[in-house]
């Protein structure tokens, strides 16, 4: 994992643009991922990054998750606010209408949530949803049947060392 060798931005620069680690087709997109992949990253610590390079796949997946919810606020309260409440009423797929309602609810708290095009809040969704089908926290995102997963217990260890108790609360309440 490039993180855990701590490269300086040349050499960071070097790896995704000349060595195109990521095998995106242009630069430029190499450059956009890897900014977003870092940003994600950087919620961790290398303890982490080294759980990622040497785990097993279900470790990495919630790992990977748990740095997204760190990094975005919606996916975590959508995740702890949604997702948990339909379980909770044992409802077993997402409904049409919860992006709407979730998001109705977000502007109380941020009024410029409230003035978000219908195409910004599409793509977020589509983002989400793509976010957890990837960490199998959702069967499809034809279908949006819930999938819960029970949080590894290393992970669990990980986040509950650390205080990340929104991330837990999040990550925990999710199964």
């Amino acid at each position: 994992m490039l993180l855990l060798a701590s490269p300086d931005e040349a050499a960071w620069r070097h790896a995704i643009e000349v060595d195109n680690i990521l095998q995106k087709n242009t630069p430029a997109s190499a450059r956009r991922q890897a900014t977003l992949i870092r940003k994600r990253l950087t919620t961790l610590d290398p303890q982490a990054w080294t759980m990622l390079a040497e785990r097993e796949h279900e470790v990495v997946i919630q790992l990977l998750l748990a740095a997204t919810v760190k990094h975005s606020r919606l996916l975590g309260d959508f995740i702890r606010n949604v997702y948990t409440n339909r379980q909770r009423r044992l409802e077993p797929t997402l409904a049409p209408g919860d992006w709407h309602e979730f998001l109705v609810e977000c502007a109380h708290q941020d009024p410029q949530v409230a003035g978000w095009s219908d195409s910004t809040r599409a793509k977020l969704l589509q983002v989400i949803v793509r976010i957890l089908v990837e960490a199998k926290y959702l069967e499809s995102a034809r279908s949006m049947k819930l999938t819960p997963k029970s949080l590894h217990p290393d992970v669990r260890r990980y986040l509950s060392v650390r205080h990340e108790t929104y991330v837990l609360d999040c990550l925990e309440r999710a199964k």
